[in-house]
Formats: structure tokens, sequence, C-alpha cells
């Protein structure tokens, strides 16, 4: 955990106490994003060709990871939480992984924390195309690796780019969720939002918030088994994975350094322009834009105009 930013995990955030007065659904403190332990086919590739995907299930270790996972989310909620009163709400892909994941996560929190669970297809795994054969999918895998995996799109199956669609419409809904208060949150609690999900549509979903690009996402790595990353609440009301996390860890999992200070602004900034209107955001589209409209003129009518003054 990030230490320096302790005195704003234990204070109601302003902007939450806000939009409560003004009858706007409350803010999650936290937004969890977790993805699935060991399964079968993370030890054994050979069990894809063999049994669908959606019903491969977790091994022993998986479970066990699982239920770590579980007790540590339990105590960095507890042990940062502004109210005693706190709450955890879960979405869940419908994968027999996921599914095995959030029971095993759930055994962390007694019936009174958990507000609700909804299965939400839309975050589930990239489809890589029905029954997987292994020496098939290998070299498959390889073509993606030059294509790149973003727009590389799976025979029978999907893309990164078609993840990304989807995740972007449960966002809609998440948000709906929370302006509606479906959720049925108590305002005066710390609400959790616990998401259980796959190592791409989970590096999706942060893509998708954070506003990052194809190439940042490029760069990131996988989640390990039953890992997660917390997106938590920041003093001027962004989310930011550097409330809780700290440089370190962004770094192993590939953010690059504009995209830590774009995190480290959103964890004690004010709400302002972010990451897609940032000046160096900016200088990743455009070789060069002027300071002012004065400085828009094209240089070589600059030139122009001045041999005309010379001659004149």
């Amino acid at each position: 955990m990030n230490s320096s930013h302790t005195n704003i995990n234990n204070q109601p955030n302003q902007l939450q106490i806000a939009m409560h007065e003004k009858g706007v659904g409350i803010l999650p403190k936290r937004i969890i994003v977790v993805r699935h332990g060991e399964s079968q086919g993370n030890s054994d590739p050979g069990a894809y060709s063999v049994t669908p995907d959606h019903k491969i299930p977790l091994t022993p270790q998986g479970v066990a990871q699982a239920r770590l996972a579980g007790s540590k989310i339990r105590h960095l909620i507890a042990s940062e939480s502004s109210s005693p009163d706190w709450r955890v709400y879960f979405y869940a892909s419908p994968y027999a992984r996921t599914r095995s994941t959030l029971r095993e996560l759930a055994r962390s929190f007694s019936k009174k924390r958990v507000i609700g669970v909804r299965e939400e297809c839309r975050i589930r795994e990239q489809d890589f195309g029905n029954f997987q054969v292994q020496e098939r999918m290998n070299a498959i895998k390889e073509t993606r690796q030059r294509f790149g995996r973003f727009f590389y799109r799976f025979p029978e199956g999907e893309s990164a780019a078609d993840v990304f669609d989807r995740v972007s419409s449960f966002l809609e809904s998440l948000w709906r969720d929370i302006d509606m208060n479906r959720l049925n949150h108590n305002p005066s609690n710390d609400l959790n939002l616990i998401i259980v999900s796959h190592g791409l549509a989970s590096r999706v979903f942060l893509m998708r918030w954070f506003r990052w690009t194809v190439e940042q996402f490029e760069l990131l790595n996988n989640f390990g088994n039953s890992e997660f990353r917390v997106m938590q609440l920041g003093s001027g009301g962004e989310y930011s994975l550097a409330v809780h996390h700290t440089d370190e860890e962004l770094l192993e999992w590939g953010l690059s350094p504009d995209m830590i200070a774009d995190q480290k602004w959103r964890a004690n900034g004010n709400k302002c322009p972010s990451n897609d209107q940032s000046p160096r955001y900016l200088e990743a589209f455009f070789d060069l834009l002027p300071d002012s409209d004065n400085e828009g003129v094209d240089t070589e009518d600059k030139t122009e105009q001045n041999e005309f003054f010379e001659c004149v």
C-alpha cells in the first residue's frame, strides 16, 4: 500500500457528500478489479482442447489463491475505511473459474457486508474461438504478437478491441447503477465494488476507465492469478491506482512514467482535464501545437510575408 495517502483514505470525500446532498448517487470508495485464481487451463493449456473455456475450473492452488485474495481485500477495506459500516457489491464474469473465485473471495465477508452480486456477461474472457487445439493456438498467438495484441482477432473469436466495446457498455451500466442507486447503498457507509474478471478483460477495463491509448495498453502486463488492482477515490474526486499502490508496483505492471504521473495527479488533484487532455497526451498525437493563435501561421507563409515587406 502507498502509505503517503493515509490521510486521504480515512476521510469522507467532499465530492461524495456534495453529490449525496444533490440527490446524485454516492460514488464507491473503491473499485477493485480481480483476476480469477489459477485455472486448469493456466496449469495445462491442453485443457482448452477438450473443455469449453467457460467450463474450465480452478485448480486447488487457484482456490487457495482466491481465498487469500479475499482476506487481503477485506483487510485493506476494513483498515482504510472512513466508516466501520462499509459494504461490498460484486460483479462477476459467468465463467466457472470466476464464479469459483467469487465464492472463495466472499468467504472473507459476512452477510451484512455484502449488499449484492451480479453475474455480468460483458466482463467475460476474450473469446478465443470454441475448442482450442494447443499447437494451433501457439501458432495463432505468435501471429498475434507480430500483429499487435489489441487489434488481432482470433479466428472464430474476438480481438481486444471487441472486448473494449462490450466493457464500454458495461461501464455505462455501472455508472447508471451508481447514479440511480440501483445497488441500494446507504450513503453513510463506504461502498466497495469488486469486479471478478479475467486478465485481458481487466486490462481493457482499466484502459477504458483511464482513457489509455492502444499504445499504452500494449505496454501493460497481465494480472497474476488472483491479483487485484485497487482504484480508489482521491481527494479531488478522481479514481486512481496511485492511492493504494506504489510507483514500483505500477512500473511492474507496465505503466509508463507518464501514466504513473497521471495516476498521481488523479490521487491528489482537483477535477480538471484528465489523461486525454494533458499536454503529454496531446504531444503523442501532434508534432507541435503553437502556444497561441498568432503562432499558428505556417513558417512558409511567414517567410513569404517577410520577403514581401522587405521588397516594399
